[in-house]
């Protein structure tokens, strides 16, 4: 297998995000090494953070001050021409605002997703190390318990049965010799218990954090697309409740936008930081648990260039096997000569056998552990996973919290033109006369008595119109000459005024002298007819 750093490039994007400066709080430069517990280096992510802070004080800056030109610049009266133009403005506005949201929205489910992956894969690859690790753990611990209890409790008792015979006994004495050089080669081999602990503890820590990280993303996906849309209806609906309420929760989106691109651009440039150089960084934290010869063998696994743990482990291998086969040849031996002559050295002897023949087996699944290729592939896994898809998708995270900051912009630019157009229409129905029949609310409520009403007088006045005159004949007859207002307002509301009645409105040329007239008359007419024309 080819080394790490041919199998490994880091990507453009983690080089891009390197070069970010870095600085801490006194404004003092730093270099661009990834030192998560040097504290200047914090400090210099923290930064980055405090820009972002910036940013969003440099946007709502900008908002109050056009909210302020907004309400300053108030005209009291406007032409159609600019209500028209006002609301094709504020609908303009609206649209863009819902796309830029919807863009926003996807191109954040998809990082989210994204950052997951990678995340996972991270995990992944530092469970499954984590288990190789504790596989060669155990099956050194095993071993050596086994050489050390068992073997040397059945060579004590064969030696006891064996006293008489000077070549048994030294026959036992050199297994036991074997025996304990396994043990010397297998306590040679590297520790990993504390690295295998680390790498358990950092495993389940990254994936508490991972959840609650994508939880909340999530929350943050769905409260900006419910908000948008909530907006989007209050201007369909033109609900000043609605717009308002949204406005509010426009305002906190809108921090919660900038908070979340700042941490999303500290920790992708922190992650690019170690994707630039992981192995210096790795080497850096292992050295006071494990060689750097070892660290160095795993990281790269290198089959064409010499390495001194390679060649420790090989060795020590090659003496455990030989170890064991030497004393599988002396059971072998006393199994046949032995036993023969002491027939109760036959279950000892049977029991060793047994043991060397697990210590065998457990030394080929040992080699197999040891061997570079799987933990390198863990953490070539574990590289790509976290930068390839988990710093791609903070970039996306932070694309989307960009384009979230913009939307709600334009919708809080929006709302309040929207908000203003709203009032200003409200105010205009307002300074109408409720009893102004020209209104079109008052004119439709007319209309909408008299033609109720109208049926049963109108019915009640053809149906007594022959009694009526029979006994009592109008005073003046109709002529066809033109109506005037005396004519109309002054001769016998009995003709003249049905039509008019019926139509609910009064005369084409109006006057307040002429309404004030028509309503009298009005009255007068329901006070001769009675009841025929209430409705």
């Amino acid at each position: 297998m080819s080394s790490a750093s041919v199998d490994y490039i880091p990507p453009w994007w983690t080089y891009w995000l390197h070069q970010f400066p870095h600085v801490n709080l006194r404004f003092q430069p730093l270099d661009h090494t990834f030192k998560p517990q040097d504290e200047n280096y914090q400090q210099s992510l923290i930064f980055l953070g405090c820009v972002a802070a910036a940013g969003l004080g440099v946007n709502l800056l900008c908002l109050a001050i056009y909210l302020s030109c907004l309400c300053c610049c108030r005209r009291d009266e406007e032409e159609e021409e600019s209500k028209k133009s006002n609301s094709c403005c504020v609908t303009w506005t609206a649209v863009a605002a819902g796309l830029i949201c919807c863009v926003a929205v996807g191109v954040g489910f998809y990082g989210n997703s994204e950052t997951n992956d990678g995340v996972y894969q991270l995990t992944y690859s530092l469970y499954n190390a984590n288990h190789t690790l504790a596989g060669v753990d155990s099956l050194v611990t095993g071993t050596v318990g086994g050489m050390q209890s068992g073997l040397n409790e059945h060579l004590s008792r064969l030696g006891e049965i064996f006293a008489t015979r000077g070549d048994f006994v030294q026959t036992l004495q050199f297994m036991q010799q074997m025996s304990e050089n396994i043990m010397k080669q297998l306590l040679g081999l590297p520790d990993w218990e504390k690295a295998k602990v680390d790498l358990a503890a950092i495993a389940d820590q990254t994936a508490y954090v991972e959840y609650y990280r994508w939880l909340t993303y999530l929350l943050i996906l769905i409260l900006d697309l419910v908000i948008c849309l909530a907006a989007c209806l209050g201007l369909a609906k033109q609900s000043r409740w609605l717009l308002t309420t949204m406005m509010v929760c426009g305002v906190l989106t809108l921090i919660l936008s900038w908070a979340s691109l700042g941490a999303d651009v500290a920790t992708a440039v922190g992650t690019s930081d170690f994707c630039v150089a992981p192995d210096k960084f790795l080497m850096n934290q292992t050295k006071d648990v494990i060689s750097s010869d070892i660290v160095h063998y795993y990281l790269y696994c290198s089959q064409t260039l010499p390495n001194p743990f390679q060649q420790f482990v090989l060795q020590s291998l090659t003496v455990f096997q030989r170890s064991l086969t030497t004393m599988q040849i002396q059971i072998q031996g006393l199994l046949q000569f032995a036993v023969p002559l002491f027939p109760t050295a036959e279950r000892d002897l049977l029991s060793i056998q047994h043991l060397l023949n697990n210590s065998e087996a457990s030394l080929h699944q040992l080699t197999a552990l040891l061997d570079c290729r799987g933990l390198n592939k863990d953490y070539l896994d574990a590289l790509i996973g976290v930068c390839y898809d988990g710093v791609e998708g903070l970039l996306y995270l932070a694309l989307f919290s960009l384009l979230g900051a913009c939307a709600f912009s334009v919708m809080l630019c929006a709302i309040p033109r929207a908000w203003r157009q709203i009032a200003n229409r409200e105010r205009d129905y307002d300074d109408i006369d409720d009893g102004d029949p020209f209104n079109p609310q008052t004119r439709r409520m007319m209309s909408h008595h008299s033609e109720q009403g109208n049926m049963h007088s109108f019915c009640s006045y053809s149906s007594s119109m022959g009694s009526q005159t029979s006994l009592h004949p109008p005073t003046q007859t109709v002529t066809n000459a033109p109506p005037n207002q005396s004519a109309l307002f002054g001769g016998n509301p009995r003709y003249e005024n049905v039509p008019l009645i019926g139509r609910g409105s009064p005369p084409p040329s109006y006057s307040p002298t002429m309404r004030a007239t028509y309503l009298s008359m009005t009255e007068d007419q329901i006070r001769h007819f009675g009841g025929d024309f209430r409705a």
